[in-house]
């Protein structure tokens, strides 16, 4: 089922605006946030148009969270990250997906929660495929 008020239901234009594709996974679609003052920072959002994690059969909850950790080992791997938060935002956009965010000691929020969008740090279209594809690699 798809929203068509949804970015992550939608795709194109609508997730185009903060976020840039890397790969459809088995659960949903994988895409670099394009705001990157937490370098290698990611979204995963769920295949479905489902609102809460309550939405989703068990099996289908653990598949999304394995795949939430196969992503993590691959941002470690290609980002080194001194700790990866995690978030689960949706109050106003209904879709299921989690914000999977590294961190580095005496970087910008180090010690407290990530700013949803800080609107800091923005890339070219070739540093983010760059970013993509080494994420690609390490998946």
């Amino acid at each position: 089922m798809k929203d068509p008020n949804c970015a992550y239901c939608m795709k194109g234009d609508l997730v185009a605006k903060f976020g840039y594709p890397i790969c459809e996974m088995e659960t949903g679609f994988l895409y670099l946030f394009k705001e990157q003052s937490k370098k290698g920072r990611v979204i995963l959002a769920y295949r479905d148009h489902v609102s809460e994690m309550i939405d989703i059969s068990d099996e289908e909850r653990n598949a999304f969270f394995g795949e939430v950790s196969k992503v993590a080992k691959a941002i470690h791997k290609v980002f080194h990250p001194d700790k990866v938060n995690y978030g689960a935002y949706g109050d106003t956009g209904c879709h299921l997906h989690m914000h999977i965010v590294p961190k580095y000691n005496g970087g910008d929020e180090w010690g407290g929660t990530f700013t949803m969008n800080p609107d800091k740090v923005y890339l070219t279209d070739k540093e983010y495929e760059e970013m993509a594809e080494a994420i690609r690699e390490a998946l």
